[in-house]
């Protein structure tokens, strides 16, 4: 399964369906979240990975907690939502709420949902990188790549296939990072949802995109 067939399939959806019930936020901005906070979050991971012990922490987490039933078996949402916020804890670190200020600024949703919404969302990509890794029987030393080959396959997908908004959205997060400067929250909130004083939620960019889909809802 490619990212995009995680965002625009029967999983992404059914995941949309359950945070608009509970949290009442519409699911357009549900799937847009998914869009930007799924490859931000293999970004952070992949960097994770290139230190030995993180690739070993996460090949462990995943072979234990996140085989990638979640996909299959959304029912499992809440009942592991404090889980997913100990995950984007680990991830993120110190910069998790830059980053949920940004998200929350660039999908309009409020930033005191958008910590839950995010924790309901977190073992959805965990299990989805832990199915990705049984498939193709990857071990600790091999997830940077696997990581890196996601985002690159789901870049050239959405860019060969730009035809709605939130192909447009991933194209955008995905090519955002294409000059690294080491740190993803630089490379994805910085260049593509128009961080510090560029204002490009505004003025262009990720925002008009999240605007043209949240907007057909």
């Amino acid at each position: 399964m490619s990212l995009l067939d995680l965002l625009t399939g029967n999983t992404g959806n059914q995941v949309a369906e359950q945070a608009e019930n509970k949290f009442g936020i519409s699911k357009n901005q549900i799937i847009a979240l998914l869009a930007v906070a799924t490859p931000l979050v293999i970004s952070y991971l992949r960097n994770k990975s290139q230190d030995a012990n993180e690739a070993e922490s996460l090949n462990k987490a995943l072979d234990k907690d996140h085989d990638g039933s979640i996909l299959d078996d959304p029912s499992q949402l809440e009942n592991r939502q404090n889980e997913g916020g100990s995950i984007l804890s680990h991830i993120f670190g110190n910069q998790k709420n830059t980053v949920e200020n940004q998200l929350s600024q660039n999908t309009g949703i409020s930033i005191d949902k958008i910590g839950p919404v995010l924790a309901m969302l977190a073992p959805v990509i965990m299990g989805y990188i832990g199915k990705e890794k049984q498939q193709n029987n990857v071990g600790a030393g091999g997830l940077g790549d696997l990581l890196g080959g996601i985002l690159g396959n789901a870049s050239n997908q959405a860019q060969d296939q730009s035809v709605s908004p939130l192909n447009d959205i991933l194209g955008s997060v995905l090519g955002g990072g294409g000059q690294s400067s080491g740190n993803p929250l630089n490379d994805i909130l910085g260049s593509v949802l128009g961080g510090g004083q560029q204002q490009k939620q505004q003025s262009g960019g990720i925002g008009d995109l999240l605007g043209n889909l949240l907007g057909g809802k």
